[in-house]
């Protein structure tokens, strides 16, 4: 078998499984997902910068704590 043909036989096996997606369990949440308006996006980004502020200060609090209690510079 040819470098071409195994190749053809790769590419058709992902074809096949990639264009049974929409069909299968998947195909509900496809259909229903929408793209954001723009109040959406902007709940969506402040949660998320809020977390991320979040972690961002417990991960420096612990930071200092070991300082203080392990003498790490």
């Amino acid at each position: 078998m040819a470098m071409d043909d195994k190749l053809n036989d790769i590419q058709d096996k992902i074809e096949r499984r990639v264009g049974g997606f929409g069909k299968g369990k998947y195909a509900r949440i496809l259909r229903m997902a929408k793209k954001p308006n723009k109040e959406e996006y902007v709940k969506v980004v402040l949660i998320t910068g809020v977390g991320i502020t979040l972690l961002g200060l417990l991960g420096f609090f612990i930071y200092l704590m070991m300082g203080v209690f392990f003498h790490i510079p």
